[in-house]
């Protein structure tokens, strides 16, 4: 199976429309209709956008191989390290404080209800 028709399986897997899975994923539908047929060829940006948007295995998507969906753990990790390294510098740094200050709420036992503010 090629990546073509993987890209079709997954489509009809999650139950969407051409119009909606294009929609999705930032191309037309009529774009994705000549993917699904095989006329175009699948661009690692594509590939990336699919994985991060729907939580799909890449391995899957470009060989075949392995499990067609990531966990939920993956998929988030991965949609992260997306949005992360879409950030300026200054952006970055800042989530990276936000990160170490929940840890440090969560090492302290504040993890019930809603945080308290830190400064």
């Amino acid at each position: 199976m090629s990546v073509n028709e993987r890209i079709k399986t997954l489509r009809h897997f999650l139950k969407l429309s051409q119009i909606q899975f294009a929609k999705a994923v930032y191309i037309s539908n009529g774009y994705l209709a000549e993917i699904e047929l095989g006329n175009r060829r699948v661009n690692e940006r594509l590939i990336h956008l699919i994985s991060s948007i729907f939580g799909v295995n890449k391995g899957w998507l470009q060989t075949g191989e392995g499990r067609m969906l990531n966990t939920a753990a993956e998929h988030n990790l991965e949609r992260i390290t997306t949005l992360f390294k879409a950030l300026n510098p200054e952006f970055q740094d800042y989530v990276l404080k936000q990160i170490d200050q929940l840890l440090d709420l969560q090492n302290h036992g504040i993890s019930e209800g809603t945080p308290e503010r830190v400064p």
